[in-house]
């Protein structure tokens, strides 16, 4: 607070008090009071008023800096009410008290959100494991169906359960660390279930996928590596190029003691101005909105788990040509402790 916010705050106060001064000037001479006795009063009363108004003025600021203080000290801001110093006079008691009652207020109501939204999650975890029964039941019966219609169905079924995959980790989106099981991945396992979890779609879409160098390992939890790539193939497979072949190629090597998996496609690419924007939530880009049944939520939550899982997660397209994802792990612990620092 500096002092002319104090004195704005206090106009109407220092107008009155001027008013005051001014009819007790015109009384005194009223009465026949002498100019020098006058004019000694006055200025005894301004003295003192500018006394009174500098020491409420520092009074208040260090009033506010304790206050400040206080905030700046607490991970929980809201706390401020039943953390700070004792309220200085009626009027700040009286205010701390409201401040007590809204602050509960709001905990409470916080609360109720945090469990209706921790009801909410469980109620989609549970309906995404019930729902993999029918799925499942819808499988083995197409087993029995015309070839033709079999892989058009089971297409249909997959997108089904990586729509309920998404809503999964969609719920888990707050807190996605909870749920990961940090092990020894081989990336050409992870690649193969990804790959298999998307056959159906694949196949129907006629892309081809190639496999490099998978034969190394990294530590990552395998489900969300999984979920990583299946987003990337889905993409692939949605954004794929009318004429010509569709490929996707999978790499991996090594860079600096990391290892780096590549995923590359031949489809429709991504136009620049947009490529920026592709892991933001629900983003739909030029090609989602042309293609249809886009949601923006795939690549979201690929770069949420990468995040959690220190995965460096990247993109490079060119509009037509294709599209480069590449995920980037991290180093083992030994492997960061030996690794050469930028003065060796």
């Amino acid at each position: 607070m500096t002092w002319f916010d104090f004195l704005s705050d206090r106009l109407g106060r220092l107008v009155l008090a001027l008013l005051s001064v001014g009819l007790a000037a015109v009384v005194l001479l009223a009465t026949g009071t002498q100019g020098g006795v006058l004019a000694l009063v006055l200025l005894m009363l301004g003295v003192g008023y500018v006394l009174v108004l500098l020491w409420d003025f520092w009074h208040q600021r260090r009033r506010l800096r304790q206050l400040q203080a206080t905030l700046d000290g607490l991970d929980r801001k809201w706390l401020l009410y039943e953390c700070a110093p004792p309220p200085a006079g009626a009027w700040e008691r009286e205010m701390f008290r409201l401040l007590r009652r809204a602050g509960r207020a709001m905990t409470g109501a916080v609360s109720d959100a945090r469990q209706a939204q921790q009801e909410y999650r469980e109620y989609v975890e549970q309906w995404v494991h019930e729902i993999k029964t029918p799925l499942t039941a819808a499988h083995l019966i197409c087993q029995g169906l015309e070839p033709g219609i079999r892989r058009r169905l089971e297409a249909e079924l997959a997108q089904i359960d990586a729509h309920a995959q998404r809503a999964l980790y969609y719920a888990r989106a707050q807190s996605p660390e909870k749920d990961l099981v940090i092990r020894r991945v081989t990336l050409a396992q992870a690649a193969d279930r990804a790959v298999q979890g998307h056959r159906a779609l694949l196949i129907q879409s006629g892309v081809g996928v190639e496999m490099e160098g998978l034969e190394r390992t990294v530590y990552t939890d395998e489900k969300a590596l999984v979920f990583v790539l299946g987003q990337l193939l889905q993409n692939a497979a949605r954004y794929r190029r009318e004429e010509g072949a569709a490929r996707i190629a999978l790499s991996a090597r090594e860079r600096e003691g990391r290892v780096e998996l590549t995923v590359v496609d031949n489809g429709m690419g991504i136009a620049p101005h947009e490529l920026p924007r592709i892991f933001d939530r629900g983003f739909t880009g030029s090609n989602g909105r042309a293609r249809g049944g886009s949601t923006g939520m795939g690549l979201y939550l690929a770069k949420q788990l990468a995040d959690a899982l220190e995965i460096g997660l990247r993109a490079d397209a060119r509009e037509g040509e294709g599209t480069r994802v590449t995920l980037t792990f991290p180093a083992p612990q030994g492997e960061r402790a030996a690794a050469p620092g930028p003065g060796r």
